[in-house]
Parts: structure tokens; sequence; C-alpha cells
């Protein structure tokens, strides 16, 4: 790497960028996580945390539009939040093998990729999907109804989408409805499919070397590997290595941070009432830095995680939080090399 590109590094690690509007949506986001949260904790059922978070982060989506292209792209992101879970709480009561985890995430991050760049979703590309389907995946059989898991989820995406329009301007002016639909129709160009490539050989490559770790590890190392690749999309690629690497650093350096907020949180031995609500308060903060400083939204995001892995499935909290770390690091540095190295028609053309 050049210099410039080693100064642009260390400079996006330190820049926070202004926000717009980050307060409101980031108060939205929690909100939509808060009202079921104090249902759990009102009727003993924490554990259903888990399930109610990935459905919330439908409102993360369509920050920067408006009217009903707001809505559409919510619940475009919805359908693939809620789809995620659902294969996952299925492989969970099935007792499927890490080598189902992996072939079918793989797939699902294939199809994510290519759905989430023809909508132009934004978050980029299919992290969350693919980290909700391997959540519920890794919930131990019978903890949850898979029903129940299922309604939960999709009853939080929705109230989400319902609280993301409290204070827009005009949030059902636009385009027709159906045009979301005719969009995710529409034959995907050559970058698109590139792109998706990349993902499935990234996702497939990490759960791999996690499998050789046991089940956990696969999950956590897959969801990793897909971050690097979100400096792009198929219509947007990475000209050079900066964007790619800048995203790499990001995430390792606030998930380890994360971890070690975890860490501090899980030495309290917080009844699971607490915990539940601890990780839904640390929403806001995740959402309000997702578009200012991604590192430092993962370093909010990874306790979140954290939390709701402990309420679901208990487990040494000091074993958990070493081998998050070593899944993180194996699916970022797979990731990053994925990216690096599968290029498209045009870049090859050029070299």
């Amino acid at each position: 790497m050049s210099t410039d590109g080693r100064g642009a590094l260390v400079r996006s690690l330190r820049a926070v960028v202004p926000g717009r509007d980050d307060h409101g949506q980031a108060l939205r986001v929690l909100v939509a996580l808060a009202v079921p949260v104090s249902i759990m904790v009102a009727t003993g059922r924490p554990e259903l945390l888990v399930y109610a978070a990935f459905g919330s982060f439908a409102g993360m989506y369509g920050r920067r539009v408006a009217g009903r292209q707001r809505i559409v792209r919510q619940v475009q992101a919805a359908g693939l939040l809620v789809g995620g879970v659902a294969i996952g709480v299925a492989l969970a009561a099935t007792g499927a093998s890490t080598t189902v985890l992996i072939l079918v995430e793989t797939g699902y991050a294939v199809v994510g990729s290519v759905l989430a760049d023809i909508a132009r979703l934004r978050p980029v590309g299919p992290f969350f999907f693919i980290f909700g389907l391997g959540a519920a995946a890794t919930v131990p059989a019978g903890v949850v109804a898979p029903i129940v898991a299922i309604v939960v989820c999709a009853a939080t995406a929705v109230l989400a989408i319902a609280v993301g329009t409290v204070g827009m301007p005009r949030p059902f002016d636009g385009p027709p409805w159906t045009t979301g639909l005719r969009v995710l129709l529409r034959t995907p160009p050559s970058g698109v499919r590139v792109h998706a490539l990349r993902y499935g050989i990234a996702v497939f490559l990490s759960g791999s070397i996690g499998m050789l770790l046991g089940f956990d590890h696969a999950n956590w190392a897959m969801a990793a590997a897909a971050v690097p690749l979100a400096a792009a999309d198929g219509y947007r690629p990475v000209r050079t290595a900066v964007p790619t690497l800048r995203r790499a650093a990001h995430r390792t350096i606030g998930t380890l941070s994360g971890l070690l907020l975890a860490a501090g949180i899980l030495a309290l031995g917080p009844e699971p009432a607490i915990a539940a609500v601890v990780a839904a308060l640390l929403l806001w903060p995740t959402e309000l830095f997702m578009g200012r400083h991604y590192a430092v939204a993962i370093g909010f995001f990874t306790p979140l995680i954290m939390l709701m892995t402990e309420l679901t499935a208990p487990g040494p909290p000091l074993d958990m939080l070493v081998q998050r770390g070593a899944d993180t690091v194996i699916g970022v540095a797979i990731g990053s090399l994925t990216a690096l190295c599968v290029r498209g028609p045009a870049r090859r053309r050029r070299r």
C-alpha cells in the first residue's frame, strides 16, 4: 500500500463524519426495539431479544431517502432479515450440521448481495441478513418455539417500519408501491453478479475454516467475511485496496473494542432482564455512529450481539469473547483477500 493509502486508512480511523438527522434516526430504531424488549422483560422472556433485534434492524435502511421510497427499502430489507431468521430457525429446529449451515448461509449471502445491490439498499450488502440467519441457527433447539421466533422478528420489523415514518415529512408520497417489487425482478448486471460471487467465495471459505473450530465459529467468521466486501457494491466497484482495508480495519478494531466492553458488562453478572435492557440501549449508539464512524458503531454493536447470545445460549463469557475475536480476524482476512483478488471484467481488461 502506498504512503497516501496508509495515511487515508489512519485518517479514517480518526475522523467522525458529521451526521444528518442521525439522532432522530437512532431514536426511531431504538424505540422499535425498546417496545418489544419491554414486553419481553415484563413477561420474563428475554431470550426472544435476538429475534426482535434483527427485526428492528429494518429501521436502519432507507435513511438517505424519503417518502414511499424509504418505506419500500425498509420493507425490502425486512423481507431479507425475516427470511434469514426464518431459515436460521429452521436449521436450529432440524439440528442441521455445520456443513449445512455453511452451504445455506453461502447461498443466502449470494442472493442477499444481488437483491441488496439491485434495490440499492443502505447499509450495503447482506451482512445483517446472513448474521441473522447464523445467529438464529446457533440457538439450541427447544429454547424458543420456531413460530414464536419468526413472529417476534416479523412483528418487530413491521413496528420498525411504522416508527420510521414518525417525524418524517410526507412519508407516503412518491412512486407507486409496486416499484419496489419491479426493481427486484430486474436482471442483475455483470458487476452485481461478480460482487455476489465475491460474497459467496468469502463466506464459504471463512465458514469452512470456522467449521474446523466448531459450529459457532463458522457463523461469526462468515458474518465477518461479509464486512470488507461492503466497501463497494455491484454498481460501485473498488478501484484501490484502501476502501476494503479501511473497512476491514474498522471492523477488527471495533469488534475487539466491543469485546472489551462486553467483557466488562458480563463481568458484572447482570440479571437477564437487565442484560436485555442494556443490549437494547446499545442499539442507539450503534445506529448513531453507523454513518459517521464504522469502528465506533461496531464497538457498540458487538456487545449488543454478545448480550443477545448470552441470553439465548449462555456460556463461559471469557471463552466466548476470545473465540469471537479469533472468528472476526479469520473472517475479515478472508473477506479482504477475496475483495482484492476477485476482480470484475472491466478491471481485468484494464490490467
